[in-house]
């Protein structure tokens, strides 16, 4: 499956907002946001004509990229979304919001949620005392994440695991931070996931 491997903070500007994709570096003015708040390129000072479709595709490449998700990704997850019963663009919400990488960057064990997927991905994590690298894995009340017992000395956890009071953990999220471990109390609810989107504009532009 094909992956983004150009630099990460062209995704911000193009969105036009932070994204958080790098971790405490978009914490500083070092952000490209900061330094540069307009779209990349060289059409990207100019003036931008927003049609409806282009609203609705901005929010639904600006929530793909917020969780790092490929198209193909992404769609499944909306699947499963509109196949719930209920409002489609909150279950789309709950469901990224659940994946298991999510999850481990929530409770801060890595800086960003593409580390997330790589501490996940390299087996650093037991899900209820078992191993597991699914990082698409969808967590549910009660499950205990935590880390490894010799992955806790990995200084990039430990780092992480420091500046997660910048950031705050999520009502839904509980953190023993001596134990390395995280207990999902609930699953989160829509004023919970405070995210700069509109996810009704996602529903809009895959009901074209």
């Amino acid at each position: 499956m094909a992956k983004y491997r150009g630099p990460v903070c062209r995704l911000c500007r193009r969105e036009g907002e932070k994204l958080f994709l790098k971790g405490s570096r978009c914490m500083t003015e070092k952000c490209a946001i900061e330094r540069r708040s307009y779209p990349p390129g060289q059409h990207g000072q100019g003036r931008q004509r927003v049609s409806e479709y282009s609203a609705q595709l901005r929010e639904k490449q600006k929530l793909r990229r917020i969780y790092g998700l490929q198209e193909q990704q992404f769609r499944g997850v909306f699947g499963r979304a509109e196949r719930k019963t209920g409002i489609t663009g909150e279950h789309l919400l709950k469901l990224l919001e659940c994946r298991l990488d999510n999850v481990v960057y929530r409770l801060g064990f890595a800086a960003s949620r593409k580390e997330a997927r790589q501490v996940v991905n390299h087996g650093h994590i037991l899900l209820n005392g078992r191993k597991t690298d699914v990082p698409s894995y969808t967590v549910k009340a009660g499950d205990v994440i935590e880390i490894r017992q010799r992955s806790r000395e990995i200084p990039s956890i430990q780092s992480a695991l420091e500046a997660v009071d910048g950031r705050g953990i999520p009502n839904w999220l509980e953190l023993d931070r001596a134990a390395f471990k995280g207990t999902v109390r609930g699953l989160p609810t829509r004023e919970e996931i405070t995210l700069p989107v509109n996810e009704q504009l996602v529903v809009e532009l895959y009901s074209r």
